[in-house]
């Protein structure tokens, strides 16, 4: 496999490959490192209130503590499900550092999806949002979990605030149904154990498993990524690698202000944001809720960040939004958008507003989750997903497993040091993705062009068929996002009795006039005869996945 996407590193000046730790190093050892390093820096702001690194460093080791005085076996499962409060790293690092294996949940599951995540995981203590104890506890007793911890949203906030906090969301707000588990032991609880516990550091090595990320289960079950702390470690040196270019390396990023409105339980966050913001000293804006624009506008202006990394959603959001276009922009460096495609439309609205461009990356669980990305000193959006990331391959497969020419549709498939050990307990659903000499298969169908950018065509599960001819769903889309009535799109592939299937748009309007005559006739004009859409639904909002996703799979039922 010719390696053309050098020539584009040696162009932009990046390094092409990392350089990781001793085997007998963890994640442990690095923030270890990095708690003496920054001290007194601040770490995360959520609510106008600091978490600076050595506050960091006390919580996480008393809930180290507390977990190790429990008595689970070294490798015993953490899950955590919260959003993004201060809970959250304290409770994912204090796993860390005793030794076991954090299993990020989405505080959004219903019973029946976490059920199914606790026992497949064998999760033996649980950490979780009050705002959500309500789901576990019809499952309480019927499950592996045999402690659990329950926090308040405003329970590392301190006394005064984190009071109110709490009052407004129980008896103001209501957003915290009744509940009641048996044997809960609350967070401040659990630190305070845990300050008077005897700690003990483990021994852990680059080849220990670190996470259990479990995927969407858009495919099927939702499996659980198998990710270890060489996986998390080396993603977060090639995201390092790759932004030394644009920051410089070094210190360069200490003070800076990352926003994390992304989950932190979705490896996009965990990994660009929380492991790769305290690993460079940097600052990460908590902000538990994305959809409240207000509050996120407020953030921003409050704190004028340097890094945003987010999904085409919340970027498409803001361009639409006016407080946001009014704000001071100078300060941001980079936004970075993955998770799903950055739209053209999108990315040309981005510069206009903030000056900047949005660097286009990808990933999934499975790969820690960064695989490639734009050289984030490029002045121009690509409309691609970039090169390699540093001590990756990818190559494009055919369904046999063989390797495509340059610009031949395949496989998007990735080796490196970041992809995962296996689905976890799944030996026959890893061998299903993994090839023989290494390469994770994704399920994204994509091209490479000779400077080594990719372009995803799409998931090979979303192709529309229409008479026998391959219809991309995120094609349409990206032509009908430019019409300047649209807000949002999606496309699915509807049954056709003549063709098989046709396209359905489904449109959320940004001017109330746009009729679906409108759209047949742009779509004419900009899709050849099979690819365009026969049908158009207009919909309020599009549903999507907490991380912004657009559902498509919710729009077929």
């Amino acid at each position: 496999m010719e390696k053309v996407w050098l020539k584009t590193y040696e162009k932009f000046g990046i390094q092409k490959d990392i350089s990781l730790p001793a085997e007998n190093t963890s994640l442990v050892d690095v923030f270890e490192n990095n708690f003496k390093k920054y001290g007194s820096r601040e770490a995360f702001l959520f609510m106008d209130k600091a978490l600076t690194f050595s506050d960091l460093e006390q919580y996480s080791r008393q809930f180290a503590a507390y977990l190790q005085s429990l008595g689970l076996a070294k490798g015993s499962r953490v899950a955590v499900m919260m959003p993004n409060v201060f809970q959250y790293p304290i409770a994912a690092l204090g796993t860390f550092f005793a030794g076991y294996v954090l299993v990020n949940v989405n505080p959004l599951y219903t019973t029946r999806e976490l059920e199914h995540q606790l026992n497949d995981s064998g999760a033996e203590a649980l950490v979780i949002i009050e705002n959500f104890a309500h789901v576990y506890q019809p499952i309480h007793g019927k499950t592996p979990v045999k402690h659990v911890v329950v926090t308040g949203v405003g329970d590392m906030l301190g006394l005064l605030k984190g009071t109110l906090v709490n009052f407004v969301l129980r008896k103001v707000r209501k957003q915290v149904p009744a509940w009641n588990i048996s044997g809960h032991t609350t967070f401040k609880s659990a630190l305070s154990k845990g300050s008077s516990a005897k700690y003990t550091r483990p021994h852990l090595t680059l080849s220990d498993t670190a996470v259990l990320q479990y995927t969407g289960g858009t495919t099927g079950v939702s499996k659980g990524a198998e990710l270890t702390h060489r996986n998390l470690i080396a993603n977060m040196l090639q995201v390092d690698v790759i932004f030394a270019s644009k920051f410089g390396g070094g210190d360069s990023l200490v003070g800076e202000r990352i926003v994390c409105a992304l989950p932190l339980y979705h490896i996009f966050a965990f990994t660009v944001c929380a492991l790769y913001g305290m690993y460079r000293g940097a600052t990460n804006i908590l902000i538990p809720n994305p959809r409240d624009l207000p509050a996120v506008v407020g953030e921003l202006r409050k704190y004028k960040p340097a890094f945003f990394p987010a999904v085409n959603t919340l970027f498409n959001a803001l361009v639409h939004n006016e407080e946001f276009k009014q704000l001071d922009h100078s300060n941001l460096k980079i936004a970075i958008g993955g998770g799903m495609a950055v739209l053209p439309s999108t990315a040309e609205a981005w510069h206009k507003v903030t000056g900047s461009i949005i660097i286009e990356g990808y990933g999934l669980s499975e790969t820690s989750p960064l695989a490639s990305v734009n050289p984030p000193i490029n002045t121009e959006f690509t409309g691609t997903i970039g090169i390699p990331a540093p001590d990756t391959d990818i190559a494009i497969l055919d369904d046999d497993g063989n390797e495509v020419a340059i610009g031949e549709q395949g496989e998007i498939s990735i080796r490196g040091p970041q992809v995962m050990k296996g689905y976890w307990n799944r030996p026959d659903e890893t061998a299903k993705v993994m090839t023989a000499d290494g390469f994770f298969r994704s399920g994204d169908v994509g091209i490479m062009n000779d400077e080594g950018y990719v372009k995803i065509v799409d998931r090979k599960k979303d192709m529309i068929l229409v008479s026998g001819f391959n219809v991309y769903p995120s094609e349409i889309e990206e032509v009908v996002a430019k019409h300047p009535k649209v807000l949002e799109v999606a496309t699915i592939g509807v049954p056709d009795e003549r063709s098989g299937e046709v396209p359905k748009l489904f449109i959320v309007k940004k001017d109330a006039s746009l009729t679906a005559e409108e759209i047949l006739a742009y779509a004419k004009e900009n899709l050849t005869g099979y690819k365009r859409p026969r049908y158009v639904e207009f919909l309020d909002e599009l549903p999507k996945s907490n991380v912004g996703k657009i559902l498509r799979k919710d729009l077929r039922k």
